[in-house]
């Protein structure tokens, strides 16, 4: 379990750079003439530049920097082929998902949000970047070097699971955090992070959310450990971000409902409901990508 401590490890090392180096850095860069820096800002990119830092440190050391470890094996137009057609196939299984909260009123439609091909077109749009840059980030990352680093080590099971508890997991750390300038400290750091991990202090609040990601991260581990590459985990992740994406902005939860119980209120979408539909998305995704694997391999022909 090295590997895992190690990145476990770093993940932890970008929070304390929150909390210690924030401060320092808001100070530096407010001394630049006409420079007015939000603080939850600053802090935000110092822990981001120390966990990019130490991510490319720590793939050299683990010797999982190559394309292949981190699952880039296929030839770019293969790889951006798979990507594509996960993004297509990742938002067609959560069809039925969305007509279920549609047809049982779980989710109220927003007419005015619909207004005109433009705002179909802007809407869209936004939801397949945001997506893919995500998608990109975060699949590279979990799917990409934790999970060859851990199966060297561990195995696969471990490999796939608890990367998939850590993903689940770093999606409950956000929050709101505003400081006055006047009123900034040392202490700033530490209470931006507080913040930010609030959510963890009623785990019950977050159960089925957070059970909703591990089983998601699961099946994006099972299907990078299938293909032998991350471009369809990829594909899968972005289409499901732009699939949330639109939803939340189309539509809204509705507490009226009976069944509103069924759709957790971390992002109005994921929850009791989509984690049962997760296992036969599992299923479905398993058999289509085994059959493909000819396909994705990384020696596969173009």
């Amino acid at each position: 379990m090295r590997s895992f401590a190690v990145f476990l490890g770093l993940i932890l090392l970008g929070f304390a750079g929150l909390g210690l180096l924030g401060y320092p850095a808001w100070l530096l860069i407010s001394q630049f003439p006409g420079a007015d820096p939000k603080f939850s800002r600053v802090a935000s990119r110092v822990g981001m530049l120390i966990l990019l830092l130490g991510f490319i440190f720590v793939a050299r050391r683990l010797k999982v920097a190559d394309r292949q470890s981190l699952g880039y094996g296929l030839r770019a137009g293969v790889f951006a082929r798979e990507v594509g057609i996960g993004m297509l196939v990742g938002p067609a299984l959560m069809l039925p998902v969305l007509a279920t909260m549609v047809l049982l009123d779980m989710r109220v439609l927003q007419p005015e949000a619909l207004a005109g091909a433009a705002a179909w077109l802007r809407i869209l749009l936004t939801g397949v970047f945001t997506g893919l840059v995500v998608a990109f980030i975060e699949e590279t990352f979990f799917r990409g070097a934790m999970q060859t680093a851990m199966t060297r080590e561990s195995g696969l099971a471990p490999a796939i699971l608890l990367p998939s508890v850590v993903y689940a997991a770093l999606h409950f750390v956000a929050g709101k955090y505003r400081i006055p300038a006047s009123e900034i400290d040392y202490g700033s750091g530490f209470h931006m992070l507080a913040e930010f991990l609030r959510k963890f202090s009623d785990p019950l609040d977050i159960l089925d959310a957070f059970l909703c990601l591990t089983a998601v991260g699961v099946l994006l581990g099972l299907v990078r450990a299938v293909t032998g590459n991350i471009a369809a985990s990829i594909g899968l992740h972005a289409g499901w971000v732009a699939v949330i994406l639109v939803v939340r902005q189309t539509s809204l939860p509705n507490s009226q409902s009976s069944l509103a119980w069924m759709i957790d209120d971390h992002d109005g979408f994921i929850g009791w409901l989509v984690l049962a539909w997760t296992p036969l998305m599992g299923w479905i995704l398993y058999r289509w990508y085994r059959k493909r694997g000819a396909v994705t391999s990384p020696a596969a022909p173009g």
